[in-house]
């Protein structure tokens, strides 16, 4: 659906070049929601304004749907990219237009007859749940409607692929999920391939099916979300995954515990799939003279299945805590001992 062979982009000025993007291969497989994930100045803005040439790349090749969308100009380039919808963070709605009118915006210029426009606007604010919200302006509505209008536009075309550009990141958390839960309801009713970016490895965990790593333009490790929670093994994307496996309240709380007993081993649990469900705690009680003291754990979805981490004390004897660790890791259950500074 999506391949990128050898894509590169610098940006040249008087002061100098940057190169925003270097050396990006990747493949996106049709009907995916694929995540691309990255601090700020990483190049995840550059590489998604590429799949649609708002961005040209400065060497290698991009093909989207067919198109070698990397070489084509003028009305080629204009037609293809009515089968690449785009939302914004910051909506970019027309501030003068109705929600209706919005949406309707790109089938006027695409040419569409008024009345094939406004069944197919009717059928967009279904889809995304605006009923009753037609006549109103981007000024009267709450940031998670205004992204939904986005999204609608978007879909206006009937496009192949829909790329999010930062498209939650100003929006609260409760908005974001509903946002979060649209998209994948209209991926899987559409069968629509779905490309992101974010910072945040809240949204990756919720709805990807496999994410990219992007740090100072490379592309550092790329996968399926769940063996990626598993296995991170770029530095940066540990950090992405401790957002949401470990985050520093729990951190500051296993600190506090740890200075208030000492005694005994913090280890980390990581839990896939059907083993998050086990009773491990109760088979540890029964089988071993260790005492177990529970610091903060979370068990969270993602598209593939489950994913939980367990913070853990274990006290007792060295040698019985050694039995303990060996008998988790026997329940096809990762363990981390855990040191933090006291």
């Amino acid at each position: 659906m999506i391949l990128l062979e050898n894509v590169q982009k610098i940006y040249r000025s008087k002061s100098g070049t940057v190169t925003a993007v270097h050396d990006a291969n990747l493949e996106i497989r049709q009907g995916e929601i694929f995540g691309i994930i990255g601090y700020s100045g990483a190049g995840k803005s550059s590489l998604i304004r590429m799949l649609n040439q708002l961005e040209k790349p400065t060497s290698g090749r991009i093909t989207v749907a067919g198109r070698l969308i990397s070489a084509i100009r003028g009305k080629e380039l204009r037609k293809a990219r009515q089968e690449i919808g785009m939302i914004f963070q910051h909506f970019n709605l027309l501030w003068s237009r109705t929600v209706r009118e919005n949406i309707a915006f790109p089938l006027e210029i695409a040419g569409v007859p008024k009345e094939a426009r406004q069944k197919r606007v009717d059928e967009l604010i279904r889809l995304v749940g605006l009923e009753g919200r037609g006549d109103a302006y981007p000024s009267q509505l709450s940031g998670g409607q205004k992204q939904r209008v986005g999204i609608a536009r978007a879909l206006a075309n009937n496009p192949k692929v829909l790329l999010c550009d930062e498209a939650t990141s100003a929006l609260d958390p409760q908005t974001t999920d509903s946002i979060l839960d649209l998209l994948v309801d209209i991926n899987e009713r559409l069968g629509l391939t779905i490309v992101l970016i974010t910072h945040e490895m809240h949204v990756i965990r919720k709805i990807c099916h496999r994410v990219a790593v992007i740090e100072s333009g490379n592309i550092v490790e790329q996968g399926e979300v769940l063996e990626v929670f598993k296995h991170p093994k770029h530095a940066t994307t540990k950090k992405f995954v401790q957002q949401v496996t470990e985050s520093d309240e729990a951190r500051e709380t296993i600190g506090q515990l740890l200075h208030k007993y000492p005694d005994g081993t913090i280890v980390k649990l990581t839990f896939v799939g059907d083993a998050a469900e086990k009773p491990l705690i109760t088979d540890l009680i029964r089988h071993f003279e260790v005492d177990v003291n529970i610091l903060q754990g979370e068990i969270s979805q993602t598209q593939k299945g489950s994913y939980g981490t367990l913070f853990v004390q274990l006290q007792g004897e060295n040698e019985e805590i050694v039995r303990a660790i060996a008998f988790i890791r026997g329940k096809m259950v990762e363990v981390e001992v855990v040191e933090y500074e006291q």
